[in-house]
């Protein structure tokens, strides 16, 4: 048990039951109309506006917001908070593309279906091991994130906190698809934008600048330091680490493909400017950690263990609410996205190619129950802290920005190009991962991958967009 908490477990557990069984409702309510496929992994593809806004900003205030975000800003300083909140770029910089996927891959399902038309089955098997490894990864640390919250703020121990995260999050998923993820998300959204709100300006009232400054400059002196190089690195890291999470993943192209025809673009770009802020409002609260004298025994600890001694009992409940919600929000969305991957892409692209949409439609059930058991076995051991372990498939995911955004936006490059960038991108970053530090692996991987990319530029445009409009005709594995 965890002495420092501050909120009595029974109340948690009821907050836990609480919104446990407000998900699942509206998960089993959104999905009675799932009929096909397309209803199931996308929505019916006609998401609106403000479904389409709530959900890109839900999903991306993950656990790495709310509590990987307060962990690197106690450790790197101003640019740690500052650097998280570059994330906000991957949202902006997707804008353009979301619209020009949706435009042309009108029948598209996930990010894989253009990876293969696009440049072939050798770089379209690169890029699925490589979104598995990174989807795992943020799973992982999603169900990690929930068991480290649920302990540090009621004592609740880490492995039940976290499995009633992961099962909860699994089931309302199963029910409802996509329309239970988007239908969630709106709601989670409002809760998470309300909470932060709230809480910055009981930091600000309760503690101040002043105080905060001269406590951190009396005995972490190195966190105002804004020339500190691991913190610069880290900067520069975390927006390629942010770009080419949002590129790769399938998260993001599967919304792309369910928005409605025009909102994809304004419903990405008012995505990142709504969230920008939060990073920087969650790294103030650590700040305040040496100002109130809290012994932080793991760094992705210090935002429940600050908020729970600073605002009592009435601020554990509103932060205990916010994460919950930050958490839930974007563990279903990996786990519908990654499921649409595993159905589309491995499933009928390299098992059954003449599967039904009927029998699609139940792999699909089975495959989000066995990533949420997958998800719950590998974060039973807390492996690592959570901003290391998100950090080592930045070397993965940034060695697909180059070859993402040169195949959509230029008619130049061959599969063999983009298989060698995204390889030879990720070999480089992890080598920097181990040889230097976490804080560089994404920025070494993207400027490896953007080298080599640049040779495309050497050749003739050779590339027909019409084929990308096949994705749905032309059947999965059809060149294998």
């Amino acid at each position: 048990m965890n002495e420092d908490a501050v909120l009595p477990a029974g109340i948690a557990w009821a907050i836990i039951g609480g919104f446990s069984i407000l998900w699942i409702w509206v998960g089993w309510w959104l999905g009675r109309k799932n009929d096909t496929l397309d209803d199931y992994m996308l929505a019916g593809r006609k998401v609106g506006m403000g479904f389409a806004v709530a959900t890109a900003m839900a999903t991306w205030v993950t656990s790495n917001t709310t509590m990987t975000a307060p962990q690197l800003a106690y450790q790197l300083g101003i640019w740690g908070m500052v650097g998280y909140s570059l994330g906000a770029v991957g949202l902006l910089l997707f804008a353009p593309l979301a619209r020009r996927i949706r435009e042309m891959m009108p029948e598209g399902y996930t990010s894989g279906d253009f990876i293969r038309l696009r440049y072939g089955n050798t770089a379209w098997r690169v890029f699925l091991v490589i979104s598995f490894f990174y989807s795992l990864g943020w799973l992982i640390s999603l169900g990690m994130a929930g068991g480290l919250l649920i302990n540090a703020l009621s004592g609740i121990p880490y492995a039940y906190g976290m499995t009633v995260i992961v099962v909860v999050c699994t089931l309302y998923t199963v029910f409802g698809g996509l329309k239970a993820v988007i239908g969630t998300d709106f709601v989670q959204t409002i809760l998470i934008l309300v909470g932060v709100i709230i809480l910055a300006v009981l930091v600000i009232n309760q503690v101040g600048f002043d105080a905060i400054h001269d406590s951190m400059q009396a005995k972490r002196p190195e966190l105002l330091n804004l020339l500190l190089p691991a913190s610069i690195m880290f900067l520069f890291n975390n927006l390629f680490f942010g770009v080419g999470e949002i590129f790769h993943s399938n998260v993001w192209w599967s919304r792309a493909f369910a928005f409605a025809p025009g909102v994809g673009f304004r419903a990405y770009a008012l995505a990142g400017l709504f969230w920008l802020p939060i990073p920087i409002v969650a790294g103030l609260i650590a700040f305040a950690a040496p100002a109130l004298g809290i012994n932080v025994p793991s760094p992705d600890m210090v935002a429940p263990l600050v908020a729970g001694k600073l605002f009592g009992l009435t601020g554990a409940i509103l932060v205990f609410v916010v994460v919950f919600a930050a958490l839930a929000s974007s563990l279903d969305s990996v786990l519908a996205a990654t499921s649409d991957l595993i159905v589309k892409d491995l499933y009928k692209g390299h098992f059954r190619k003449d599967a039904s949409q009927a029998e699609l439609r139940k792999a699909a059930v089975w495959i989000i129950l066995g990533l949420g058991a997958l998800t719950w076995a590998l974060s039973v051991p807390k492996m690592a802290t959570l901003g290391s372990l998100l950090h080592f498939t930045g070397a993965f995911v940034a060695s697909t920005i180059w070859p993402i955004a040169v195949g959509l936006l230029y008619r130049r490059g061959s599969g063999a190009l983009a298989t060698a960038a995204m390889v030879l991108g990720t070999a480089s970053g992890l080598y920097a991962y181990f040889a230097i530090g976490f804080y560089v692996a994404a920025l070494v991987s993207a400027a490896v991958s953007m080298l080599v990319m640049l040779l495309a530029f050497t050749g003739e445009p050779t590339f027909d967009w019409a084929t990308l409009r096949g994705a749905r005709q032309k059947g999965h594995g059809e060149n294998s």
